[in-house]
């Protein structure tokens, strides 16, 4: 069964990136540049994700169980945030501008943009509903924590972003359809729906372009990419899924909180890097190698946790 899961979740993440290598030759084709994927990041925060969000409220059942499930998943997916930062503490101490980057990449990770379409792909529209959650917990510690990280001394609190963001505003908009157990109008549900599709294509696709813009012959030169890789997709997800199976999670919620854990490290860490005048070339590099090594790992965590639900 143990394999079975793997072969099933090795299936999904080879899709997620074959949707990778096609931005990748488009982009080296010069039929989609990263200016263009620069405004469809707008697109995707600000419209298809949110519609991923409401779509997965709108398609589950307000029983006692996803309630409990909802709220018990809001302070799992905190925890892992700050297991994954604790994680990191003993690690990346020198004193050099690459480091905040190499800490950032190894706690947070691509929860929009691979956690989520993974979790529609595997685990469908309930997988989401849990998952919806982790995104909006990367949104709120990212905002506290990881700018902070990057920014240094630079650093300056923006409570707006924190509260009025798109992961924020999409549940806030979920939340209540569900547990009113409101249906929405077929005329405005479908093209919420739709809009949701696009999530992983898009996604990936962007992801593709900043790959194709990295210079991949010395990736494998910086050995802390390496550390990066360990802590993020096998330490943390492995005590995730350890200590939550301990204190009695199952089912879907298990691996949906084993996803978020096991997601590579997310696209932030190059945008964060140019924001904050970080080298980027740095943080694409790493981002490319922990998502290359993650199309091995997370198919494994994923089917552990399977064979723990």
């Amino acid at each position: 069964m143990f394999w079975l899961n793997v072969q099933s979740a090795t299936t999904q993440v080879v899709i997620l990136y074959l949707l990778v290598l096609v931005g990748f030759v488009l982009d080296k084709a010069k039929l989609f540049s990263s200016s263009t994927a620069g405004h469809l990041i707008d697109m995707l925060l600000y419209v298809v994700t949110p519609c991923v969000l409401v779509n997965s409220f709108l398609e589950m059942e307000p029983t006692e169980s996803h309630i409990k499930s909802f709220f018990l998943s809001f302070g799992l997916m905190f925890l892992t945030h700050i297991i994954a930062i604790v994680l990191s503490l003993p690690f990346f101490r020198r004193q050099d501008s690459w480091n905040p980057i190499f800490k950032y990449a190894s706690i947070y990770g691509n929860v929009g943009f691979m956690a989520l379409p993974l979790a529609q792909a595997i685990l469908g529209p309930e997988g989401v509903f849990y998952c919806a959650n982790g995104y909006i917990v990367f949104n709120v510690i990212t905002f506290i924590h990881g700018i902070k990280l990057m920014a240094g001394k630079h650093y300056h609190m923006n409570w707006r972003k924190l509260v009025f963001n798109p992961g924020v505003i999409s549940v806030l908009i979920g939340l209540p359809l569900f547990l009113f157990n409101i249906n929405l109008p077929t005329v405005v549900a479908k093209p919420i729906e739709y809009l949701g599709n696009l999530n992983a294509p898009l996604g990936m696709l962007i992801f593709g372009t900043y790959l194709a813009h990295t210079d991949l012959k010395t990736i494998f030169r910086e050995k802390r990419i390496y550390l990066v890789a360990l802590l993020k997709l096998i330490v943390l997800p492995a005590v995730c899924i350890g200590l939550y199976r301990l204190i009695g999670v199952r089912g879907t919620l298990l691996i949906a909180c084993c996803i978020t854990a096991c997601v590579p490290s997310g696209n932030n860490t190059f945008m964060f890097a140019s924001k904050f005048h970080k080298d980027v070339g740095v943080g694409s590099k790493t981002v490319a190698l922990v998502s290359a090594f993650s199309m091995v790992t997370m198919p494994l965590m994923i089917a552990a946790a399977q064979a723990l639900q």
